[in-house]
């Protein structure tokens, strides 16, 4: 199985040195709207149902009345609360950050702006981000990018963290078999990236879209990491492909050192 595991593994980096120039322009989480326009009159018919899911979204209401750039605040929350990982004085990086919304998560839940002890967050994306109080946010930066990984290295205590949160995914083109091989090569990227900054012990959350090589990637990040675990929240969209891969203890290994 690790045999094969570290063939898919070759076989999707290869694949994401073809693509990462056009995800380059794409990996970032999906900002949300707190408040969606009064007249529809001009929007096509999808445009109309997105806003209206919005409006009617009740995470989007909460995300609006507690202050969260976005509706998957709540995600990150309930993954929290099911494992208990992000707590005071941690250092956390936060792939794929843009609009903010898991950084002030994690900004609140390891006191990086206030309290004691103080924690660290690190967020990184292609967009730009507006300051969020208590997080180092490095925009328009293209996180795939070995230059970019050592940067965030370079805010680091000793160029080490506790955790690393991925929510990066590439726009979807509607086509699933190549969205799918596209979120997994831009994990892949952040898995490789935690196995140089976690300390051990660590924690590696990720975002995928189900798809075909979801078991493979658990396999792989299973090898170096003492329990992993997919999950969906429950504010996750019913109709969402996405999950999440939560995986707890880092086993720092000869290879990675």
């Amino acid at each position: 199985m690790i045999r094969v595991a570290s063939m898919l593994l070759r076989r999707l980096e290869k694949s994401h040195s073809i693509m990462s120039l056009s995800q380059r322009q794409l990996h970032k989480s999906v900002p949300c709207l707190k408040k969606g326009p009064k007249n529809l009159k001009g929007k096509n018919s999808s445009s109309q149902r997105w806003i209206v899911r919005q409006l009617s979204d009740p995470y989007v209401q909460k995300a609006a009345a507690e202050n969260y750039r976005c509706r998957s605040a709540y995600k990150l929350i309930e993954i929290d609360e099911k494992f208990r990982f992000l707590k005071p004085g941690l250092v956390v990086v936060d792939c794929g950050a843009c609009p903010g919304s898991w950084t002030q998560v994690a900004v609140n839940r390891v006191n990086a702006a206030e309290g004691f002890p103080r924690g660290m967050v690190v967020g990184v994306d292609l967009q730009y981000m507006s300051a969020i109080k208590g997080a180092k946010l490095l925009s328009n930066c293209d996180f795939t990018l070995e230059e970019t990984q050592e940067h965030i290295q370079k805010y680091l205590p000793n160029g080490k963290a506790d955790v690393v949160l991925s929510d990066m995914a590439p726009n979807a083109t509607g086509l699933s078999s190549l969205d799918h091989d596209q979120i997994v090569s831009l994990q892949i990227s952040a898995f490789k990236f935690s196995k140089v900054v976690l300390r051990e012990g660590g924690v590696f959350v990720s975002k995928l879209w189900d798809g075909s090589h979801c078991k493979m990637f658990q396999s792989v990040v299973g090898d170096v990491f003492k329990f992993v675990k997919v999950v969906k929240p429950q504010s996750s969209r019913s109709n969402s492909a996405e999950l999440f891969v939560f995986a707890r203890g880092y086993k720092r290994i000869k290879q990675d050192s």
